[in-house]
């Protein structure tokens, strides 16, 4: 993938706020559970960074989703994992089928202020019976002429807890389970919405995730996203900038703990010679590395070819998968080198090590990519190469 002079602008821009308005705070956020995004996305929609994607007519930047890669590589380069995965949720998840499918009238109402970030989003899917499966999921909006009255919950909802609306994914008929659901817009201050006391989550700790209640929440049809019957479609186009999203967020956060290390491990003397002189270690650093790059070769490739207008269900699959699995196997490897220090609660690469086991459950499990991948080569039983 080719970076043009803009592309490189708005790197540089990531990286200054990153480095001024985000890691100076990680550790005070960290330890409190909790940032003031209603002081940062303020700023961050100042900067254009929540709608680099997004239609200028409602205030977006009208960028290709390459800039999009770029600003979630560089917010990777964040001292935590929380701040950046609350701003993804606000920029590629609760958002990308608002902008592409919903009303001229939703989408002032709500995309808008969402990119200048004014409003909060958070997305609705998992439940805690349906996480990674989406056709089980059980919350409902019925019909009440022209008003749904919805009913259920939602599980895992990151930015809930300080969110105005929600796009909630729903059953919205009796019909089969792909083509029941719709994603509808619901403002979180709703009457019959109540939010349960945010999650003690292993990693993430600076975003705030909780479970959603809907008791007979009643919400105007007209916050539907496209015709009913079509959410779960969307949501999986929605999955698939969600996917990449997590695979371009973790390139650099990753390189910076190889770094860390390999700084650490020149400093750290073990039998009279610093740590890097075992070759079993230089060594490994250099894998780890090489498996980083080629993250990131898989990752440009899927974006490449989402701008294209193809369909990238598998090499998103793909780089999901990858980002997940290689994420653990870099945090760990890392640790270890670090010995008792890596132990620390505090050492960012611990922190990392914590908050990078996300990537293989959130936006799918690492088992659910396996099987698309498998769909598209034909190796599941009694199913032919899609």
């Amino acid at each position: 993938m080719l970076f043009t002079q803009e592309h490189n602008e708005l790197r540089r821009t990531v990286r200054h706020f990153v480095d001024n308005e985000i890691n100076p705070h990680c550790d005070e956020w960290e330890k409190a559970g909790a940032f003031p995004i209603r002081e940062l996305f303020p700023k961050l929609g100042k900067l254009g960074l929540l709608g680099i994607q997004k239609p200028e007519a409602y205030g977006g930047m009208g960028l290709d989703y390459s800039y999009n890669i770029v600003a979630a590589e560089e917010l990777g380069m964040a001292h935590c994992g929380g701040v950046p995965l609350s701003i993804g949720v606000q920029t590629d998840m609760c958002t990308p089928a608002l902008a592409r499918f919903g009303s001229d009238t939703l989408k002032q109402e709500f995309l808008a202020p969402a990119i200048s970030g004014e409003k909060i989003g958070c997305i609705g899917v998992s439940e805690t019976g349906a996480g990674s499966d989406v056709a089980g999921l059980h919350t409902r909006a019925r019909s009440d002429g022209d008003d749904y009255l919805i009913d259920g919950h939602k599980m895992w909802i990151t930015n809930a807890p300080q969110a105005d609306f929600i796009c909630l994914l729903a059953n919205t008929s009796d019909d089969k389970p792909h083509k029941n659901k719709s994603l509808i817009v619901v403002p979180m201050d709703s009457p019959g919405i109540s939010i349960a006391p945010h999650l003690d989550k292993l990693g993430m700790r600076s975003s705030q995730t909780a479970q959603v209640f809907f008791d007979n929440v009643r919400v105007p049809k007209r916050n539907r996203i496209g015709a009913e019957g079509t959410g779960f479609m969307m949501q999986m186009l929605q999955f698939q900038e969600e996917r990449l999203w997590g695979a371009a967020n973790v390139i650099k956060a990753l390189e910076a703990c190889v770094d860390d290390t390999v700084a650490y491990c020149r400093e750290r003397q073990t039998f009279g010679q610093p740590l890097i002189d075992n070759q079993v270690i230089h060594f490994r650093l250099a894998e780890l590395q090489t498996e980083i790059e080629a993250l990131r070769a898989l990752t440009y490739q899927s974006c490449e070819m989402h701008i294209q207008g193809k369909d990238i269900t598998r090499l998103a699959s793909m780089a999901k998968l990858k980002a997940g699995r290689l994420g653990r196997e870099v945090t760990d490897a890392c640790l270890q080198y670090w010995g008792g220090n890596g132990f620390m609660w505090d050492n960012r690469v611990s922190r990392a090590y914590r908050d990078v086991r996300l990537v293989s459950i959130g936006g799918g499990a690492d088992e659910i990519m396996l099987g698309i991948i498998c769909k598209f080569m034909g190796t599941l039983p009694g199913k032919k190469k899609a």
